[in-house]
């Protein structure tokens, strides 16, 4: 298995001193940074087919700033202004301060938790008398809806935004001896763009359990997976899998 071309299915670091750089002078290798998704909005006669009223709502649990983007853009599309009294509830900080683009921050009641929603969930919880309204992608994890719906929050969950695959026509034939994935909608993009796709000696990294599962129920086989007790990131992962192919040759 020759690794000289590897594609990786997220958006290029802005970082210049990303460790992906390290990986290509350590190794010779070529580095791609292609999406195999993106986010598109839903429409406005979309989100009218959920039937939901924003108005009815009190505050606004936001998990991303795409999440925001999305809201405030169906707000401006169905023509909804949105109250000042409306609570926003943010999954960490940084994500709180996002909504300035929006908002007078200073004006507005804006709680946020610590970089997970557990700890976001417990201030939720303190303010349960509120109707909450949860701006999701479609598809979405089911981890934070299972959440809400052990504690007596009403909320509603209402699809703002979707993942979609992007259009890989232009990567015929297949160039690359290894992908990289980050979700398992890259997987899925991956055979929609490649109906025939056959994996032979291209390597296969994963990012995360769920994309690791996406993988091996396509039928794949997975050569590089992390994070894990020794992989705290792709990187150092694929760091070490390079080296042992480097022995190999």
């Amino acid at each position: 298995m020759k690794i000289k071309k590897i594609v990786i299915s997220q958006p290029e670091p802005l970082n210049e001193k990303s460790p992906y750089m390290e990986i290509t002078q350590k190794y010779g290798v070529h580095l791609d940074f292609r999406p195999f998704i993106h986010v598109e909005g839903v429409t406005s006669k979309e989100f009218r087919q959920q039937k939901i009223n924003i108005l009815d709502h009190t505050a606004v649990i936001f998990t991303s700033k795409t999440a925001i983007d999305h809201f405030f853009r169906i707000c401006e599309e169905i023509r909804v202004n949105v109250p000042e009294t409306m609570k926003y509830f943010c999954i960490t900080e940084s994500i709180a301060h996002y909504l300035q683009k929006y908002i007078v921050y200073r004006k507005r009641k804006i709680f946020f938790g610590n970089n997970t929603f557990q700890d976001l969930l417990e201030i939720i919880v303190k303010h349960k008398d509120e109707k909450f309204l949860l701006p999701l992608s479609d598809p979405h994890k089911p981890d934070i809806p299972k959440a809400l719906n052990k504690t007596k929050v009403k909320y509603t969950k209402g699809i703002f935004y979707k993942t979609v695959s992007s259009d890989l026509s232009d990567l015929k034939p297949f160039p690359y001896d290894m992908i990289v994935f980050y979700s398992p909608s890259g997987i899925k993009s991956l055979f929609e763009n490649f109906p025939d796709f056959q994996q032979n000696d291209i390597a296969i990294g994963a990012f995360g359990d769920t994309t690791a599962k996406a993988v091996k129920d396509a039928g794949l086989r997975l050569d590089v997976k992390a994070p894990t007790d020794t992989f705290k990131s792709m990187t150092q992962a694929l760091d070490v899998f390079l080296k042992e192919q480097t022995k190999k040759k």
